[in-house]
């Protein structure tokens, strides 16, 4: 699922405000997100929230306001309370376990939650000094006190990209060796240094397909804190299809799908596994099936 206009006002102009995380967590008014290893509570299609003195001992930050004005903290829990752990496990996922089963905003909060907790989980310590590094703005910097230098959550850009046949009837898909070979989906690879998104999808074709591409168009972007990546899709024309090969390393294979073999597979009828409704890959899949459908 990907978004456009946020649907959350993460409120940025409180994140300074002094003392707004004590205040806001002694409030009956507040709602909580508690994020631990990765994954929220997720209940009948939503996001569960609880109370700032249910989430228990846990790393606070601001997420920002719904629309009512009613503000949503975060909690990274690392310590079981028996509150939240008397909810059911099968109630613990990740964003790819919803299976796109959440609506926008709450898909909004979710990933927002997960890469925020990500960060402040992993990134306590001074990259230059060692030292353990402050909390500030509301959850959303770090300060040096030894380097006097400020630390913000890091973003990786990657690129994805749906390769079509010359004449559009055909996708290229590959099977990634993590998968053995259960599932085929989309080229992706991180920016390098000094790239930009276009050379890197050129390289990233030409390294794990062997393919050419004659075409490119930009079609939309998805944060995936998986650690924390902002995925930006692209769909594009490959000059040959004879030249697809796998590298052996990273893709074990690599394929070209007729539009009704993947209408097959969008079905759950095979012939392949494709990625899940929370992937921007399905998203770009599903947008190559249905102009192609559309134009027929």
């Amino acid at each position: 699922m990907t978004i456009g206009r946020a649907l959350l006002d993460r409120a940025a102009h409180l994140r300074d405000v002094p003392g707004i995380l004590d205040a806001l967590r002694s409030s009956d008014e507040v709602e909580v997100v508690v994020v631990r290893a990765g994954r929220a509570r997720v209940q009948d299609g939503a996001l569960v929230t609880t109370t700032p003195s249910d989430a228990g001992e846990a790393r606070w930050a601001l997420l920002g306001r719904r629309a009512s004005g009613t503000p949503i903290l975060l909690a990274v829990a690392d310590q079981p309370t028996q509150s939240i752990d008397a909810a059911p496990a099968e109630t613990w996922l990740s964003l790819r376990e919803t299976g796109g089963m959440l609506d926008e905003l709450n898909t909004e909060l979710l990933v927002e939650a997960i890469a925020l907790a990500g960060w402040l989980t992993d990134a306590r310590f001074c990259p230059t000094c060692g030292r353990e590094l402050e909390v500030r703005q509301s959850g959303w910097s770090r300060w040096c006190a030894d380097c006097d230098r400020e630390h913000f959550p890091r973003t990786d850009p990657a690129v994805i990209v749906a390769v079509q046949s010359e004449d559009g009837e055909r996708l290229l898909l590959g099977a990634n060796a993590q998968w053995k070979g259960r599932m085929y989906s989309c080229f992706a690879g991180f920016v390098e240094a000094g790239e930009s998104l276009e050379t890197t999808v050129h390289r990233e074709l030409e390294e794990e397909a062997g393919v050419h591409l004659t075409a490119l168009e930009y079609v939309s972007s998805q944060a995936w804190p998986y650690p924390r990546s902002l995925m930006l899709g692209f769909r594009a024309t490959a000059g040959s299809e004879r030249s697809a090969r796998p590298d052996g390393e990273e893709i074990v294979d690599v394929r070209w799908f007729t539009r009704d073999e993947i209408g097959s597979a969008l079905a759950g009828e095979g012939p392949v596994g494709l990625p899940g409704p929370a992937s921007i890959a399905r998203t770009l899949i599903v947008d190559w099936y249905e102009r192609g459908s559309e134009s027929t």
